[in-house]
């Protein structure tokens, strides 16, 4: 699976492009914008842009108003194509956000029922509609909204006519746009038929279509294995990296990686390829989060270095900073320009080192040292074995332990490593060493 060997960069169109909050109906060509950007995404290694909402929608892109219609606000459908050619013309795969558990009250369908209540051909479609009760809304009619939001139609995911509507906008977006996957918004809330029908729909579309669920919580077996999900988002190991440097207790994120991938038996995820991030659209961006911005570079090199599939969110390769509590279009905002710093540098040398290496992609996972500031563990493949080790204290650190070979290379930066006589670890510092075995 291409995914499992890519560098992924996520993108909020709405925002990004500095399009309005609200659907003013006007049609701007902002999607084009992205174009700009490639040459910027190729330097920084990432070889995938996943795309939060771009289809027609109220306001946020969530609450989706036409699946088959690229949002006015970001242009045409023929803008989006022109876009995913040239990302796939500089081999960049493209993943769409796939909005299925909910619509916008705007959605067509949604309508006709307001209108037409019991005489519409698609009162089913939504789950639970009572035309004996009422909304929010005072629509005469009530409705589940997705967890108590009711701008956020939900959807009658056991109606065929629902289901049948869906996979034939996926089929126009493959056969439109020829995207490469689906990232599934709340996919623990979906109907897990529907995960299956999805999955088989979409090999038989494209036979390494890739699926990446959005899971916060509970165990991601449910949805990621061979009938539903190729992946999900480990939003445990998102709390644990940056928990881990802010209490200098490495040991959290260590209990989180062995619990998931370590080399016991009774270990969750061994051999799958979750999606790891530092943040997203829905959270602090994590220059803000972290209260050491030396440790900036360094949980970016335990993302990259630990099991799974590396996404940076834009902006936040070289630093941008936004709180939650400022809302929504704080984290997700407009740049005139991509910048480049030496943070972006760093990020660009972990992205090489991460795509050209088997241990890397694919090898195991076993802790070897760790400290409350110090942390070294093993990636190990059929062919290769690589250490990555983490220095997150202010002070020099030299650690004592078997390193199973004698010399070794430093992927990030090219330099040759000696362990005799225990290896130095200066302050702030990072290394992926291939050891020469």
């Amino acid at each position: 699976m291409w995914a499992f060997e890519s560098v992924f960069y996520q993108i909020y169109p709405l925002g990004f492009t500095g399009a309005p909050f609200e659907n003013d109906g006007i049609q701007e060509h902002r999607i084009l914008k992205v174009k700009e950007w490639i040459p910027h995404i190729k330097e920084l290694g990432a070889d995938a842009v996943y795309f939060s909402p771009v289809f027609e929608s109220d306001t946020h892109g969530y609450n989706t108003r036409d699946y088959r219609k690229i949002d006015v606000r970001l242009g045409t459908n023929e803008d989006f194509k022109e876009v995913c050619r040239a990302l796939h013309e500089n081999g960049i795969r493209v993943v769409l956000d796939g909005v299925f558990n909910h619509v916008g009250r705007g959605f067509g369908p949604f309508l006709d029922v307001v209108k037409n209540r019991e005489r519409s051909p698609y009162l089913n479609w939504f789950y639970r509609i009572d035309l004996s009760g009422n909304s929010n809304y005072n629509d005469g009619l009530w409705y589940e909204g997705w967890e108590g939001n009711y701008d956020l139609v939900k959807l009658n995911l056991c109606n065929e006519d629902v289901v049948q509507y869906l996979l034939g906008s996926i089929r126009q977006w493959v056969e439109e746009f020829d995207i490469d996957g689906l990232r599934l918004d709340v996919a623990y809330s979906l109907d897990e038929n529907f995960l299956r029908r999805l999955r088989s729909f979409t090999q038989e579309l494209k036979p390494e279509f890739y699926l990446l669920g959005e899971m916060l919580h509970g165990d991601y077996n449910r949805l990621v294995n061979d009938a539903m999900l190729h992946s999900a988002t480990n939003y445990e190991c998102y709390k644990g990296l940056y928990s881990s440097f802010n209490s200098m207790n490495l040991f959290e994120i260590n209990h989180s990686l062995m619990r998931q991938f370590g080399p016991e038996n009774w270990t969750l995820y061994k051999g799958k390829h979750l999606l790891s991030f530092v943040d997203n659209h829905d959270v602090t961006r994590v220059a803000s989060i972290l209260g050491n911005e030396k440790h900036l570079p360094l949980i970016y090199a335990l993302m990259f270095g630990m099991p799974g599939i590396p996404c940076v969110y834009y902006g936040s390769e070289w630093g941008t900073k936004a709180r939650k509590e400022e809302g929504d279009p704080a984290l997700r905002p407009c740049f005139h320009e991509p910048c480049w710093n030496e943070l972006c540098e760093w990020i660009k040398r972990l992205s090489e080192a991460k795509k050209h290496s088997e241990a890397l992609n694919y090898g195991t996972f076993r802790s070897v040292l760790l400290t409350n500031k110090q942390c070294i563990f093993e990636r190990k493949s059929e062919h290769e074995r690589v250490l990555v080790a983490v220095n997150a204290d202010g002070e020099e650190f030299t650690a004592h332990f078997d390193a199973g070979c004698g010399r070794a290379e430093d992927l990030i930066s090219g330099a040759l490593h000696d362990f005799g006589g225990g290896s130095s670890l200066p302050a702030y510092s990072a290394f992926f060493w291939k050891c020469e075995c």
